[in-house]
């Protein structure tokens, strides 16, 4: 094992779910009703956004499914206001981080694992533009360049759990094989599934997701202590 992928939202950045979205759409109405758009629209073509980028088979990027699917129902005159929305992510996205966490413990592990020789990217679902990615990982206090690779929507085609965002997005971008690669994250459905790939798992229980039926004692799993404490046996590269 030479490579490791963490999941953000939930793992290095621990958050309250629904307190993130209820700030980030709020936020986002309050900027863009004075523009003309609808509230009730603009939610829904951001929802309709995202079920389209979870649905997408490689044929465009996430950045084209998704303004293709949002303008249709926000309205063709958001193509015209890209630049707002940009600005909006550098800028009054700042809010949702009220929701989120930082641990002192995931910028040590990412820290250290880049010490001992290992690659480590950040396989987040790549559901969101890059700003509002990079806000993200410095809420969590890391830096981008701390990541080998970070996927966002604007460079990735599928979206977890479909497992061609792990072979296609990270594994073929990062040139390395599954067997080399360990993914953290906190999320069953979202994360665990690379497992099925050969890559090994670590279940992050902080704020695990979890699904009906599922034995923790099923895989590698624990605290932010544990991950590591985990991180400290490994031997350098």
């Amino acid at each position: 094992m030479n490579t490791v992928l963490f999941d953000l939202d939930g793992t290095l950045l621990p958050m309250d779910q629904e307190a993130f979205i209820r700030l980030y759409f709020g936020a986002l109405t309050q900027k863009f009703v004075p523009h003309g758009f609808e509230p009730e629209k603009l939610i829904q073509g951001l929802w309709a956004g995202m079920k389209a980028m979870q649905q997408n088979n490689g044929a465009q990027t996430n950045e084209e499914v998704f303004w293709r699917a949002f303008t249709a129902l926000a309205g063709e005159k958001a193509a015209d206001h890209r630049a707002d929305f940009d600005a909006f992510y550098q800028n009054e996205f700042s809010v949702a981080k009220k929701a989120t966490a930082c641990h002192p413990l995931a910028a040590r592990c990412v820290r250290l694992l880049r010490e001992k020789g290992y690659r480590v990217a950040l396989a987040t679902n790549p559901l969101f533009p890059q700003a509002a990615t990079w806000a993200r990982i410095e809420w969590a206090g890391l830096s981008p360049s701390d990541f080998a690779l970070i996927t966002t929507y604007e460079n990735s085609r599928h979206c977890k759990p479909n497992p061609d965002y792990y072979r296609k997005d990270v594994l073929e971008k990062l040139r390395v094989m599954p067997e080399d690669c360990l993914m953290v994250g906190n999320d069953v459905k979202e994360d665990l599934c690379a497992e099925a790939l050969g890559m090994q798992v670590f279940l992050l229980t902080e704020t695990p997701i979890l699904t009906d039926g599922f034995l923790l004692n099923s895989c590698e799993h624990g605290d932010f202590q544990a991950l590591w404490e985990k991180i400290q046996r490994l031997e350098a590269k």
